[in-house]
């Protein structure tokens, strides 16, 4: 089955329907980021989540680390997905699940090596989803996505046979690797930022060559 496709960076109401008419099942919306590309204010944010049709999913990336900001942060913007790109450090998911119901919470991991696999098998119960990215916490600038990198997709395949919620690949796909991305790891979806941008704005020629090359895949 064709995998879906995020669509991130989102940075304008327009941007926001050229994704969706193009095929995205979800856009990617960027709040404070330590680092990295795509961050908009809170304000647009509303505005695009607003105007998000039903069958396509508004993904929230959130640096936040508390359960009691993220809850907060959703409240105001109106999203239906929250994409916690950090790890949970106070409170828990149940307090999530129980705070926002009906609003899906993906976890994002950051492949940096095979210790991810453990972190991914232990987070997996409690989230709706997983997102497999190339960013790097322990950095003292962290990454948190947007590096243009891609990472070891065997540990991401396997990974993807260890957990039975869907799983995004993320980290620098674009036309030229996607198709051989969701051979290797058969992703439910994936996700892409960089790779369909020109001078940091959506590039609808790359959109449209990714879309062909995901279908081809």
């Amino acid at each position: 089955m064709r995998p879906r496709v995020k669509i991130c960076c989102i940075g304008s109401i327009e941007e926001a329907w050229t994704a969706i008419n193009h095929g995205a099942s979800a856009l990617g919306l960027v709040s404070d980021m330590p680092s990295g590309p795509g961050v908009i204010s809170e304000d647009l944010i509303a505005q695009i989540a607003d105007i998000v049709p039903p069958g396509v999913s508004s993904f929230l990336l959130t640096s936040q680390q508390d359960t009691i900001s993220i809850i907060t942060q959703q409240r105001r913007l109106g999203v239906n997905t929250i994409q916690i790109c950090d790890r949970l450090e106070s409170g828990s998911y149940e307090d999530l699940h129980n705070a926002m119901p009906g609003i899906d919470i993906v976890q994002v991991i950051h492949v940096t090596g095979p210790e991810a696999i453990a972190e991914a098998v232990h987070v997996a119960p409690h989230v709706d989803g997983i997102l497999l990215d190339s960013g790097n916490q322990s950095l003292s600038v962290k990454e948190l996505g947007g590096t243009g990198r891609t990472h070891d997709w065997n540990v991401s395949r396997t990974i993807r046979k260890s957990v039975a919620i869907p799983i995004f690949l993320a980290g620098g796909l674009e036309a030229q690797n996607v198709a051989e991305a969701i051979r290797q790891v058969g992703p439910f979806g994936v996700d892409v930022c960089n790779g369909v941008r020109t001078n940091g704005r959506l590039d609808e020629e790359k959109l449209s060559e990714f879309f062909r090359q995901t279908v081809a895949a």
